[in-house]
């Protein structure tokens, strides 16, 4: 990578959420008993779920959280999750984020964003969005690069800037979510203006040899909304200010191309190749556009499953990295499987019954197809908590019991923060 940092091999570890710190944002054994499964099972990089940068806008109860500097016990957790994290040669990265107005209401009724605009979701799970003024704006700025100094002092080979999914950083980028009249709105560079500075002050803090990654939405798949053009500006301007990898991903809460549950139906998404609208490999043509303009190396994560995919995309220029996601949540050696010569990974949410018999034949109607998706990445999560717990799967786990498992787990950590 451009810092000099190596990579042992091409194969990450995508960052999932976990759900496994104590209320107040601690990590945990359980959380380091995770990484350790995970770091003894051939990726060449781990990237964490989210860190969050203030304890009030959580992307779930049970994330990580480092807003000030670490106390003793704070620095001994981070140390052994760190620890437990590298075995050998492998990286892992810690990714820093801050979940804006995508902070769900029972963590915080009245969330900062860019802008005060609400999500146009059903339900009320979010709060009425406050737009953050200078001051806080350049708080956090430097929030983020004492996160990323502590995480490299607690043992931690990089971090990642997480400027994707509709969480904060993108909500400055998005024109959708961003209607500021000052110099953080309007044209891109000045929406852009964020992202830039969170990278400054992360580089500051940690190093000209430290890797820095950020996660970058290849579009938000919404009108109106951060297109591909923006996104190749914005890699541009990475590039410039010494990022070391970007991670190309898409879609927003509103717009969950991320979790691939919903149809590719907006007209700029269907001008770009056949495969990005494919199962494998959601983001791999975005990401070859992008080779074609820069050099900064590219990582692309959402729907690789086969070892021939993943090869092409290599071979093609249209990735340095991949990354790998759900299929770790219980085949945990994959990447080991994979350079050692197995052809394609489980995809596991086809062997899951998602919904039940009754409701299957209402699978066309978006709301059913949104609350399969949903009850999907909550098995999942149940998944990644019996391995941290117990060090085993359940692939016959039921997924509605799965769902409300992992929503009482959460809101009781809500609770418990009081």
């Amino acid at each position: 990578m451009p810092c000099g940092a190596t990579l042992p091999n091409r194969i990450a570890k995508a960052a999932m959420t976990e759900g496994l710190a104590t209320p107040s944002g601690r990590p945990t054994e359980a959380l380091a008993n995770l990484y350790s499964i995970w770091a003894r099972g051939g990726a060449g990089l781990l990237i964490t779920g989210n860190v969050i940068v203030d304890a009030d806008h959580l992307e779930r109860p049970g994330n990580v959280v480092i807003d000030r500097e670490p106390d003793t016990d704070m620095a001994k957790r981070l140390a052994g999750w760190a620890k437990a994290g590298t075995h050998g040669s492998n990286h892992l990265w810690a990714q820093i984020s801050h979940a804006g107005r995508q902070t769900q209401k029972i963590v915080n009724p009245h969330p900062k964003s860019a802008s005060d605009v609400a999500m146009a979701l059903p339900g009320g799970q979010f709060g009425e969005p406050v737009a953050l003024t200078r001051e806080e704006i350049a708080e956090l700025v430097e929030r983020w690069g004492l996160a990323a100094r502590v995480c490299r002092d607690a043992g931690f080979t990089g971090v990642q800037v997480h400027a994707a999914h509709g969480y904060l950083v993108s909500q400055f980028l998005s024109p959708r979510t961003n209607l500021r009249d000052d110099e953080y709105g309007g044209e891109l560079a000045n929406r852009a203006r964020f992202l830039r500075e969170i990278v400054a002050s992360v580089r500051k803090s940690v190093g000209a040899d430290f890797p820095i990654s950020v996660k970058l939405n290849s579009a938000d798949f919404q009108r109106g909304g951060f297109a591909f053009a923006d996104s190749l500006a914005v890699v541009k301007w990475l590039e410039e200010d010494s990022v070391d990898l970007i991670e190309i991903s898409g879609g927003t809460y509103e717009q969950p191309k991320l979790m691939g549950i919903a149809g590719l139906e907006d007209e700029e998404v269907q001008q770009v190749a056949p495969s990005t609208a494919a199962r494998e490999a959601y983001f791999v043509d975005f990401a070859k556009a992008m080779q074609e303009h820069v050099d900064v190396p590219l990582m692309v994560t959402g729907g690789f499953r086969t070892r021939a995919a993943m090869e092409q995309a290599l071979e093609t220029g249209a990735a340095n990295v991949i990354g790998v996601g759900r299929p770790l949540c219980l085949l945990t050696d994959g990447p080991r499987q994979l350079i050692e010569g197995r052809e394609a990974l489980p995809r596991f949410e086809d062997e899951v019954e998602l919904l039940p018999g009754w409701l299957s034949g209402l699978r066309r109607w978006p709301a059913i197809r949104a609350v399969s998706g949903f009850a999907g990445i909550y098995w999942f999560y149940q998944q990644l908590w019996l391995l941290a717990h117990t060090g085993r799967v359940d692939p016959d786990f039921p997924v509605f019991k799965a769902f409300r498992l992992v929503d009482a787990r959460s809101k009781a950590i809500a609770k418990s923060r009081g």
